[in-house]
């Protein structure tokens, strides 16, 4: 299985980046083949410009690592994204990463019902987050976005097959303890 891991915080000092970290030294320790993009580092822009805006309805692009994204999203079977639950939802780079990365004709066509996923080749996908509030308060009372939006709504539109959603909430109030714990339990 070839594994993409799509990584989005900042701070190399971040729980997130922990749980980076720990991902890639499971899938070395697994001899799984993987592949990263890493937005912060790659100082993706998440913002459309009005030029690429233009090329939209055609699913171009005149940023380069889109392409270069778009191609490594191509070589996966199984894709990883680690990223932090801001305000109840993704972060604008992830957000982002959706809006410019999975372009029409790329990972979809519009169907007469809706979109019609093009990536069906990715088998499995996790999604690794953390949070301030506490997992079943975002479940429960703040929407559930990650679930109901950008699992069900995103990834499976797309195409995307077998997702789970993994959360270390309440993360400011967490011991290390827990957070090994958590770490302890990613099983790739």
């Amino acid at each position: 299985m070839n594994t993409l891991i799509i990584y989005a915080h900042p701070y190399e000092k971040s729980f997130n980046h922990a749980i980076f970290e720990k991902v890639k030294q499971d899938l070395t320790k697994k001899h799984k083949n993987f592949d990263i993009i890493d937005l912060y580092k790659d100082c993706f822009n998440p913002v459309y410009t009005t030029e690429e805006l233009a090329l939209f309805k055609d699913g171009k692009t005149t940023d380069k690592l889109v392409s270069q994204y778009q191609e490594k999203i191509s070589n996966a079977d199984e894709v990883i994204f680690i990223f932090p639950v801001w305000w109840n939802d993704t972060p604008a780079m992830i957000k982002g990463f959706i809006d410019k990365v999975m372009k029409k004709s790329f990972a979809y066509e519009v169907g007469k019902t809706g979109l019609i996923g093009h990536l069906t080749h990715i088998k499995k996908a996790a999604v690794f987050t953390t949070s301030t509030s506490p997992t079943w308060y975002l479940k429960l009372f703040c929407g559930n976005a990650i679930k109901h939006v950008f699992i069900n709504a995103t990834l499976k539109q797309l195409g995307f097959k077998n997702i789970t959603w993994h959360n270390m909430g309440n993360i400011d109030n967490s011991t290390a303890e827990m957070r090994q714990e958590f770490l302890d339990g990613i099983d790739l």
